[in-house]
């Protein structure tokens, strides 16, 4: 009995630890609870008795609500990236030409990752053309372009938000690459290849390194280490969708007002995870570009591009 007794006092105080320790750890996570009454609401610009499926643009505004929900991530079923929405508004341009139906779905996240979802079929119009940019991109069959590493600027970085010096979220306020100061890397061997095919128009990166150059946060997000090249499945040729920007810099920045997305994930050799670039400029020898990096909605990066590939 006495070896009996002595056993219970030896485990009894271990398991009144691990019971403290998980008392403790449910402490810290706090209460995990799965979001419930999703609602997912959308109103399709211009939108009315004569236009049932809107005016063209292709814009639609979205708002969802949820209980314990503490953002919200949207698949908006076109092959463009998703959006994350911690207040559950967004908008977004379905630039597919015509009157097309588009499954989007949101998933409401809660404590722990813990989620809900709710699915709504839509019909969107949209006529959005920008037959000129098309023209310049492709050359009117196939036309390559470079990155203009002569240019100082040729990337650069600013503030995607208004509440900044007067103006800096219309250009590279932050930092601006001097001539070729990328070198070292693969970024100024990318290749991105424009193909007219009647209406079709398509885009294919090519790097014949096999690397990308990853912004920082995703290489270190990739366990890749810092930003730099590294090796990069590019997944062959995209299709080029346009519609509206609807980018906070395109009135005050005097840009062309024309938003370019490539399918499937498909970028311009500078990975910050988007796949929507704000066309700023263009023209037979220049292409200026504006994108905001998809895990950090604050930074807008700017590429400038040229036919001709610069020689240091």
């Amino acid at each position: 009995m006495k070896k009996y007794r002595s056993g219970i006092s030896i485990i009894l105080p271990g398991l009144l630890l691990v019971f403290q320790g998980c008392l403790k750890d449910e402490y810290e996570l706090g209460t995990l609870v799965t979001p419930t009454n999703v609602t997912l609401d959308y109103v399709i610009v211009g939108a009315d008795g004569a236009n049932p499926y809107g005016d063209g643009s292709g814009i639609v505004n979205f708002s969802t609500t949820a209980d314990h929900a503490i953002t919200y991530n949207f698949n908006f079923g076109d092959g463009k990236d998703n959006e994350i929405a911690p207040d559950g508004g967004v908008s977004h341009v379905f630039s597919k030409n015509g009157i097309n139906p588009y499954y989007v779905t949101v998933t409401a996240v809660g404590t722990g990752g813990l989620s809900s979802s709710k699915t709504v079929q839509i019909e969107v119009f949209s006529s959005f053309t920008d037959e000129e940019a098309v023209d310049f991109l492709s050359g009117g069959s196939v036309k390559t372009w470079y990155w203009a590493a002569d240019q100082p600027g040729h990337l650069g970085l600013g503030p995607n938000d208004q509440v900044y010096d007067d103006g800096a979220h219309t250009f590279s306020a932050w930092y601006t690459a001097a001539a070729f100061e990328k070198s070292a890397t693969s970024l100024y061997e990318t290749q991105c290849v424009f193909i007219l095919d009647g209406e079709n128009l398509t885009f294919e990166q090519i790097n014949t390194t096999g690397e990308a150059f990853i912004q920082g946060k995703y290489s270190e997000e990739l366990g890749l280490g810092v930003e730099g090249s590294y090796p990069w499945d590019f997944e062959g040729v995209k299709n080029v969708s346009f519609g509206p920007s609807s980018s906070i810099a395109t009135e005050d920045g005097g840009y062309r007002g024309t938003a370019m997305s490539f399918s499937d994930g498909g970028f311009m050799g500078f990975y910050a995870g988007s796949s929507e670039y704000e066309i700023m400029e263009i023209s037979e020898n220049i292409l200026k570009v504006r994108m905001v990096q998809a895990n950090e909605p604050l930074f807008a990066w700017y590429h400038i591009f040229t036919p001709v590939k610069p020689v240091q």
